[in-house]
């Protein structure tokens, strides 16, 4: 698994949990060291053991710490660039979702060496119904991508149900209702990144 997700897996548990909490946790999966690069590339089996740890730890099933991830990287000020990567994709949340197709794609761009898994979309914009599958080898993507989109939606200021519908050996399927796509004001977005002004 890419560093990047090990390292997001890292600071969203030590953020919201602690950093002692992230210590205990680390220990419990016998990572040997405090910290995962974020530019190397580790073992799959490390990822998951952080995972296991972790719901011991928090007594919380894995799924609830995916889906919460996933909401992590969108809102948090410290991944900024993860919702510059996907509010990208269009003005409205349905384009948004019709651009999540191209994901794969423009992460590799970002970083050749990220691996995740394709997502692919299906549905209707008269009805609003779609489902969106994540095909890969990466157990538990789909419910970063719940915790993601919830978070997403609530940006563009969108109305959404969300759930998941079911896995199979290589992906995870989700349930998407956009009920109402302007429901609030969502989120001031801009595609330039902040800068710093020196005074």
């Amino acid at each position: 698994m890419h560093g990047l997700i090990n390292r997001s897996l890292e600071c969203f548990l030590g953020e919201t949990y602690g950093c002692d909490k992230w210590r205990d946790i680390a220990r419990d999966a016998g990572l040997g060291f405090d910290s995962f690069e974020s530019m190397f590339v580790y073992d799959d089996a490390l990822t998951y053991a952080v995972l296991d740890a972790a719901a011991r730890r928090l007594s919380k099933s894995k799924d609830a710490l995916l889906e919460d991830l996933g909401t992590y990287l969108v809102s948090n000020s410290k991944t900024g660039a993860v919702r510059r990567l996907l509010r990208f994709g269009g003005v409205t949340f349905v384009e948004f979702l019709h651009s999540l197709d191209d994901l794969q794609e423009r992460a590799k761009l970002a970083v050749p060496e990220l691996d995740i898994p394709r997502i692919s979309l299906s549905g209707s914009c008269e009805t609003g119904e779609f489902v969106l599958r994540c095909t890969g080898p990466h157990p538990g993507f789909g419910r970063v991508m719940l915790g993601l989109l919830r978070a997403i939606a609530d940006d563009y200021g969108a109305l959404v149900m969300l759930e998941p519908l079911g896995e199979g050996a290589e992906y995870e399927e989700l349930s998407i209702t956009v009920v109402e796509s302007r429901f609030a004001d969502g989120r001031a977005f801009s595609l330039a990144a902040p800068t710093e002004v020196n005074s």
